[in-house]
């Protein structure tokens, strides 16, 4: 019996350039040539649901992962150069942010670290839950509104937090442009930094060990588009794989760079802190931005609605009699047509946002707590927390708020005639469908029937209600129409005339000829100031400890696969290692090299430069004619911290060459007679140049593999948790889908059955569908004729 379990295959019909499983659930995302994101479970690779490229997003995915705790998925946009954050529940994107250049690869990890500090921060409830109000749900009929915003469950602004504990998100992209963002929206590190000559980028790869600690410290820089990232989970070092053309004419270069990120992880209770807030305030912003969008939206439909409901009533009444006139004649005798009768009790319904309160006094509440964090220098002030800049931020939210304000004061005292009139026209309404009245609105003195009067007579057209309300809201530099008069407010004129007060920091400062569009950009951007220095900083921290060119790859190779292509890296949480996988093809096309290094730059590890041969263990069970078989590998993975998973394919010079899936156990590679085994590596050249010198183990597996039959398999993506795997063939669209532990996987099934039901959605059907036409379908000969088809 096979040592894997087959349990899924499929010939998709566009080409895969993602694949990324879950580490919670059975679950693996794919992303094809066309832009599409496609969600699988691993029983019979049934489709979940499918996310289709839009313009408004982007359409050219370029990397791929998943949240820590399974619950967000991540992808990159080239084309826009955009993030995206999307909700493993059903395919709507919950949260996006641009970025500054196309991203090549994302790496999202999780801190484990504990301490007594962090431990109390984690079990301490959050007290803006209890004393700020929850926001309100926006309404789901905007296009704008992002779908978090409009849900009515109030938690799913914190769903998209995440748990307290710290998890980061890292982008690698073109240039050396790397961030890390907390929680996957605040970005809290730019690792940028002036680029080093490239005399100085030799010396530091050939011998930076005798180098002064000046040139040890300079900001990192790391030349070439991003392959690879890896953040260790405790926060002490950033692995980073590039590729560099150092001239048009040369082939591309790979290197290996390990770069510093001690700060993080020696001030990592305050980190965790900072981000926390800043997430929220973040996160606010985005509602009031919306809330305001949505009200701007609202009140234009609300403008066209009864603009063409009344001329409907005036064609339908169809008299020389005007709209003033009708409601003229109900305010006098009590009595309306009935035409208008029907236009108030079937049409004229009206409902107002005011959502722009709730927001921000929650972002002030959070600056506030952030200026007090901040002033605690000893703890805040290296992460780049700077207490004036919060208080910039803080007044700029104040002015906001003023300027809301002003506007329900505009509302409210300076359209007192509007505010009478439909006082009036509801009571009227309430008397015509038969209702109780209420007495505080049956009450009508001889003043509001003149002020109805006046409105009736003077503004009742749209004009009236955009000049001072619209004015407001437009999304325009220019100054008010109509601004409010504050020749009568004795407060503001005594303000003005008193320097001291004018200037005082206990005022917020006052904008009245602004519109509230306008105050709200300059609050955004002293806000975005403020959230920006602390990732300048901390960027700034970050320097190289570490960097070794590996070897030069074919410029003529296929931008697809090296989409898949290796290296490959990998943190071992449990030990505090990175690892690095990669080959050398045009030296040893049969070994795989293993670079492993301490987080922490401190300390060294044992064997830190291993290949391994997969020479001669396969000959007897595969083929037994040949006795000079050698295996290369194709693709390898880290199933878990002690196993690595490969793809390994025959180098005979024949037809129908296997391909085999196999489990590498390090413990057969890291053994006691190879403990003392290292590289004596000269700096002065690329490891390709000194290859003969690495230390070489060949190894031996016995029972954990299995022939590829009638598949040309050539990358494989792994959860070790899961106990599952992913086999994807050379032409990127036959998939083949394994159980890697198939003697204790009963109760797991049966658990994630129940964890992944729900996730079932409208694409159940068409997976039902493919099962009973065979043309959809997956047969070993019809995968075996694709295979062939590619190979010719």
């Amino acid at each position: 019996m096979p040592a894997f379990r087959q349990v899924g295959e499929k010939q998709l019909p566009q080409e895969v350039i993602f694949m990324a499983w879950s580490p919670k659930r059975d679950l693996i995302a794919l992303a094809n040539k066309v832009g599409e994101i496609l969600l699988h479970r691993l029983a019979n690779f049934q489709r979940v649901w499918s996310l289709p490229p839009s313009d408004s997003t982007g359409k050219e995915v370029t990397a791929l992962a998943w949240r820590p705790d399974g619950k967000i998925l991540a992808f990159g946009l080239a084309d826009t150069k955009r993030v995206i954050l999307c909700d493993v529940e059903k395919p709507e994107s919950l949260h996006s942010f641009s970025v500054a250049s196309p991203i090549t690869y994302m790496h999202w990890m999780e801190v484990t670290e504990e301490s007594s500090v962090l431990t109390s921060f984690y079990n301490a409830e959050d007290e803006s839950n209890l004393l700020l109000p929850k926001l309100p749900a926006l309404p789901k009929n905007y296009s704008t509104t992002a779908k978090i915003f409009s849900e009515e469950k109030s938690d799913e602004i914190m769903k998209l937090m995440g748990d307290v504990r710290l998890n980061a998100l890292v982008l690698g992209g073109n240039d050396g442009f790397i961030e890390i963002y907390a929680y996957g929206m605040y970005k809290i590190a730019t690792v940028t930094g002036v680029h080093r000559s490239f005399n100085t980028y030799n010396m530091l790869s050939m011998g930076g060990n005798d180098l002064p600690k000046e040139v040890h410290n300079l900001p990192a820089v790391v030349i070439g588009s991003c392959l690879a990232l890896s953040l260790s989970s405790d926060l002490k070092s950033l692995s980073v794989i590039t590729k560099a053309e150092v001239s048009p004419e040369s082939e591309p270069e790979i290197t290996y760079f390990q770069l510093d990120t001690s700060l993080l992880s020696t001030y990592l209770p305050e980190v965790t802190r900072m981000a926390r807030k800043f997430t929220h305030i973040s996160t606010l912003l985005q509602y009031i931005k919306l809330s305001l969008t949505c009200m701007c939206e609202a009140w234009e439909e609300i403008l066209m609605q009864m603009d063409s409901r009344l001329t409907k009533f005036v064609q339908e009444k169809n008299t020389t009699t005007s709209v003033q006139d009708e409601f003229m004649q109900l305010l006098l005798w009590g009595k309306a047509s009935l035409e208008l009768q029907a236009l108030l009790m079937n049409q004229l319904t009206v409902k107002g946002l005011k959502k722009l309160g709730h927001g921000s006094e929650a972002l002030l509440y959070h600056l506030s707590e952030l200026k007090g964090m901040a002033s605690w220098k000893q703890k805040y002030e290296c992460l780049g927390l700077d207490a004036s800049g919060i208080e910039e931020a803080i007044t700029a939210v104040g002015s906001f708020i003023l300027k809301g304000n002003e506007l329900l004061q505009v509302i409210d005292s300076s359209m007192k005639n509007f505010k009478a009139f439909f006082r009036w026209l509801y009571v009227a309404m309430l008397r015509m469908s038969e209702d109780h009245v209420p007495p505080e609105l049956n009450k009508m003195t001889q003043k509001d029937i003149t002020f109805v009067a006046d409105f009736l007579t003077e503004h009742f057209n749209e004009i009236f209600i955009h000049t001072i309300l619209f004015q407001y809201l437009k999304d325009e530099d220019d100054d008010l129409v109509s601004p409010p008069n504050t020749e009568g407010n004795q407060w503001f004129n005594f303000v003005q005339n008193s320097n001291h007060l004018k200037e005082s920091p206990l005022l917020f400062p006052y904008y009245p000829q602004k519109s509230l569009h306008f105050v709200k950009r300059q609050m955004e951007g002293i806000i975005d100031q403020c959230l920006q220095k602390p990732a300048d900083v901390i960027g700034k921290s970050v320097h190289q400890a570490f960097c070794m060119p590996l070897y030069k790859a074919s410029k003529s190779e296929d931008p697809t696969s090296q989409l898949f292509k290796l290296p490959f890296l990998w943190n071992d949480k449990s030990s505090n290692l990175h690892y690095v996988l990669f080959t050398m093809l045009e030296n040893s096309i049969s070994k795989i090299y293993i670079l492993r290094r301490h987080t922490d730059i401190s300390r060294s590890a044992n064997n830190g430069l291993l290949a391994v041969d997969f020479g001669h263990f396969l000959n007897n069970s595969i083929n037994e004619s040949s006795s000079t078989s050698f295996y290369s590998c194709l693709d390898a993975h880290f199933y878990d911290d002690d196993t690595i998973t490969v793809i390994l394919a025959e180098n005979l010079e024949q037809e129908g060459k296997e391909r085999i899936l196999a489990q590498l156990p390090l413990s057969s590679i890291y053994t006691e007679e190879n403990q003392e085994l290292e590289l004596s590596w000269n700096s002065g050249q690329r490891l390709d140049m000194q290859c003969d010198g690495i230390p070489t183990h060949t190894v031996t597996i016995e029972g954990q593999w299995r022939v590829l039959e009638n598949m040309k398999a050539q990358y494989v993506a792994v959860n070790g948790i899961r106990k599952v795997s992913c086999v994807l063939s050379s032409n990127l669209r036959h998939i083949r889908v394994f159980e890697m532990d198939v003697e204790d996987d009963g109760e797991v099934e049966e658990e994630e059955e129940e964890e992944t039901a729900q996730l079932v959605g409208p694409d159940q059907e068409e997976e039902k569908q493919t099962a009973d036409n065979p043309e959809n379908g997956v047969s070993a000969g019809s995968a075996e004729l694709a295979d062939q088809i590619e190979e010719q």
